[in-house]
């Protein structure tokens, strides 16, 4: 059954690109398709630039303006934790001369139960200007994180990471835990993790409601297998169904291509992976 399953996700996949691609042809031209799937009342397509970690900031943002999105979610390797306030500053500066968008940061790290530690990070997300964090904490740690949450208007979403995640597999597992907090406190699904738990992705995307902040797109080839990580597109991903999911929401957030393979040569596959994305939203456009 579940073999069966599988299979008529794949057809589907397959069939939407084709229709996509097609779609994406007879458009008359390359800008008229990002203005109506990458505009501020539409999906916004960004990257986490933890898909870029083996690269410096200047090819980073290289490749980045190559994918032509505006939108970037920061990983420590091009803004580190320990740099000055003036060395972030000017970090800053060079994503804005590209005509790059900071829109969040992370995955960070919040596993310590103390002030220094959380406020450390925090003071590092506005002085990088990131209006989100996308975060790793425990339950222990966020009756604390919420607390400075309210005191720096920096929202926060929690990144589930799939079986091997010893507090938030699933998306499931820390709405549970925030659903009464503060509205600031958010999830950030990664659609791959949720996926590789056995969840339906898009039931947990539609459970989460506003609670979704963020979201980190990617793909497998096999939902029990993480090493089967693919271009969008290529893999059993239901992604025509999460962006209907998500407009139907009026989703505001960012949906970033988190592209864990190929680490020294991810450019083609996320420039397909775009190319996928993009056919999807305009085909859904129509």
């Amino acid at each position: 059954m579940e073999e069966k399953r599988n299979m008529l996700s794949l057809l589907t996949n397959r069939r939407m690109f084709l229709t996509s691609m097609a779609i994406l042809t007879s458009l008359r031209s390359h800008k008229k398709v990002h203005a109506a799937v990458d505009s501020e009342e539409g999906i916004k397509l960004g990257v986490a630039s933890y898909s870029l970690r083996k690269f410096s900031r200047k090819e980073a943002i290289r490749m980045i303006k190559v994918l032509e999105t505006p939108y970037v979610n920061i990983k420590s390797f091009h803004l580190n934790y320990e740099s000055t306030p003036s060395e972030l500053a000017g970090g800053v500066r060079e994503f804005e001369q590209a005509s790059l968008r900071i829109v969040g940061g992370g995955t960070i790290t919040l596993q310590k139960d103390e002030d220094e530690d959380v406020r450390k990070h925090f003071e590092y997300a506005r002085r990088c200007d990131m209006p989100i964090m996308v975060i790793a904490p425990t339950p222990e740690t966020l009756p604390r994180i919420e607390a400075f949450v309210k005191q720096f208007d920096i929202r926060v979403a929690i990144h589930n990471h799939g079986p091997e995640d010893p507090y938030f597999p699933t998306p499931q597992s820390a709405l549970k835990l925030i659903k009464n907090m503060d509205p600031r406190m958010g999830l950030c699904i990664d659609v791959g993790h949720t996926a590789r738990t056995g969840v339906d992705v898009v039931d947990s995307i539609a459970e989460a409601g506003d609670r979704v902040l963020d979201m980190h797109m990617k793909d497998l080839r096999s939902f029990t297998d993480k090493g089967s990580q693919c271009a969008v597109g290529e893999g059993l991903m239901p992604v025509a169904s999460i962006f209907q999911t998500l407009k139907k929401m009026k989703y505001k957030g960012h949906v970033n291509l988190e592209y864990e393979i190929y680490p020294e040569d991810p450019l083609p596959g996320m420039k397909q992976s775009f190319a996928y994305m993009r056919g999807v939203l305009a085909g859904m456009s129509q």
